[in-house]
């Protein structure tokens, strides 16, 4: 059965997370402490035991997520022979995507996106920008809903997650504009990501990667930007820039990643936000997940049948 594994972003962070990993195997706490010499503090204990407010700030957050994800993903495959037809993360979870597949160090990309966090959460004062979910929406009508109430101002859709779920993102005031007069919520981020308010941070991104020593992956990647498999090594700095900036296409991702040849999918982290979005995409199509102890458990009897 054709596999694809798929990594969450940020958003699906909360503290606690990988705490029944971290207690009963050596690995769990291996990466954590990988990734605190990695960066310099105890992102460990941040993950652990918070406090929320710390755990939620974005240059915490992303490389919290990153490490839980690669435990969850490594420990399932210490135990099961996974090899995946293609791979995808959610925005920030292409870099776990990537560390998946042999594409990129496990180091380097906590490294990485600790700073891609601190770039995006400078790109714009706290304040200025805002996203929000917007439901029940075809994405051309609120393509042109967000051009009719740009005023001058950036908003534009930033997550195609699903069908009738997609998430705008732009200058606050313009953002909230959009949502009067459609049906959906603000979300608590504290910056505008995926859109072109973001280009600092995309700019000071690609300085960064180009140090960056990437390899070929082991099995194709579902680019968040461009909707391709890529699997060169080459190929992925571009790919990293480019989703700063642009929407994330999930829907088309996913579906991409189905026609390919995917008949079920494994969402390696915390949370079932990508199961949920899923469903929505194509509900033929099995996910399973893999977040504690439990769900490793049920994962590895589902997938061993």
């Amino acid at each position: 059965m054709g596999l694809g594994l798929i990594f969450p972003g940020q958003g699906s962070q909360q503290v606690g997370m990988g705490a029944e990993f971290s207690a009963n195997h050596g690995l769990a706490a291996q990466l954590f402490d990988e990734a605190n010499d990695a960066l310099g503090f105890d992102l460990k204990r941040i993950c652990l035991a918070g406090p929320e407010d710390e755990l939620t700030l974005t240059y915490h957050a992303q490389p919290a997520i990153l490490t839980v994800s690669l435990i969850a993903f490594r420990l399932m495959a210490e135990r099961a022979d996974i090899s995946p037809l293609n791979v995808a993360g959610h925005s920030m979870g292409e870099y776990t995507a990537l560390v998946a597949v042999g594409a990129m160090d496990f180091a380097d990309a906590v490294r990485t996106v600790h700073q891609r966090g601190k770039f995006m959460q400078e790109a714009t004062p706290v304040g200025v920008g805002a996203m929000a979910a917007i439901l029940g929406m075809e994405a051309e009508e609120l393509q042109r809903l967000c051009e009719e109430e740009a005023h001058g101002q950036v908003v534009a859709p930033a997550n195609f997650n699903a069908p009738g779920q997609i998430v705008i993102s732009g200058d606050a005031g313009a953002v909230k504009r959009v949502l009067a007069r459609g049906k959906g919520k603000l979300l608590p981020v504290s910056a505008p990501f995926h859109s072109a308010l973001m280009v600092p941070a995309a700019e000071r991104m690609a300085e960064v990667l180009e140090a960056v020593n990437f390899s070929d992956a082991s099995a194709p990647l579902m680019a968040n930007a461009s909707n391709e498999f890529l699997t060169q090594a080459g190929d992925f700095p571009a790919s990293l820039v480019a989703q700063i900036t642009a929407p994330v296409r999930w829907d088309t991702g996913i579906q991409a990643m189905i026609k390919a040849g995917a008949k079920r999918f494994i969402e390696a982290g915390h949370g079932k936000i990508l199961a949920g979005m899923n469903r929505r995409i194509d509900k033929s199509v099995e996910t399973l997940g893999v977040q504690d102890e439990a769900s490793l458990k049920a994962t590895l009897e589902t997938i061993s049948r």
